[in-house]
């Protein structure tokens, strides 16, 4: 059997590895992950559909879909404005990622937390709901009155686990965004209001006592290994305790497209990495 990885999937607010024909392996903080990424990467489909030309795509793609495929994936989503005719309600929310690092978003309301977690969201709290163009403009003049944009970094959020303020200031920041965005007129009339109420994802993502970030797979080759133990996992990154001490952030929309095997124990990190800005004098960076 071929297991040809899809990155991370957010199930039920629990991580877990998503595979070809809808397999799902669940992660675990503590445990081992030892895998070497087989032949090329290629392009895994969208929407459910596998790639008609099975392209091969760049490694360090966090795409990873060939631009056909990308193009098919983007047109049916929310974030294109395609679908302006849907009748699902959605919610807009304010997402803290970090110390001054907030956006404004939507989602669809049958989703939950879902997109929250797969961005990585610190904390959050829903601001309202209602149908999805009102839900839309609502996030745009928001995002000007409040000075927000509509999306931070991955490289930002990343950086940002490893100093997190105590729980307390962390909803304090939330609070305060929220305060500002339902003193901002008029969206309150196409969209029902919804109380302040912090959530907070710290535990769900095994952040507390996370390590100093000491660099960032850059991305998998053919034949190179990973291996680590999972210390945390949050939006699509994954944070390892590799065998020599470091703590590496490895993002899982690299994974996707790669066919994964088991590595096995005396196997060491063989795929580059970049070290992380202010990382101990002497680190290493390049192919390990």
């Amino acid at each position: 059997m071929e297991w040809w990885c899809g990155g991370i999937g957010w199930a039920g607010g629990v991580p877990g590895l998503r595979w070809r024909a809808g397999r799902v392996s669940p992660l675990t903080y503590g445990q081992r992950l030892a895998f070497r990424a087989v032949g090329v990467r290629r392009c895994p489909g969208a929407r459910g559909n596998p790639c008609p030309l099975e392209a091969v795509v760049p490694g360090r793609a966090t795409g990873g879909r060939c631009p056909e495929c990308a193009r098919l994936d983007r047109a049916h989503s929310v974030a294109a404005d395609t679908i302006a005719d849907d009748p699902r309600p959605y919610r807009v929310y304010l997402a803290w990622f970090g110390p001054g690092m907030s956006k404004v978003g939507i989602t669809g309301e049958a989703r939950g937390e879902a997109r929250l977690l797969e961005q990585g969201a610190v904390a959050f709290s829903w601001l309202g709901r209602g149908p999805l163009m009102a839900a839309r403009r609502t996030e745009e003049v928001l995002r000007q009155a409040l000075g927000v944009p509509d999306r931070v970094p991955y490289e930002r959020k990343r950086a940002a686990r490893h100093a997190l303020p105590p729980a307390p200031e962390r909803a304090r920041e939330v609070e305060e965004l929220y305060r500002r965005a339902r003193a901002v007129g008029g969206w309150t009339e196409t969209l029902e209001p919804l109380e302040f109420a912090a959530r907070d994802h710290a535990g769900a993502f095994g952040l507390d006592g996370l390590p100093a970030l000491d660099g960032t797979v850059t991305e998998l080759v053919g034949g190179g290994v990973v291996t680590g133990r999972l210390f945390a996992a949050a939006g699509p990154d994954l944070h390892l305790l590799v065998p020599d001490g470091r703590c590496l952030a490895l993002d899982t929309r690299l994974m996707g497209g790669w066919i994964l095997e088991a590595a096995g124990e005396e196997d060491g990190l063989s795929v580059p990495v970049t070290a992380a800005a202010g990382a101990a004098p002497g680190a290493q960076e390049g192919l390990f």
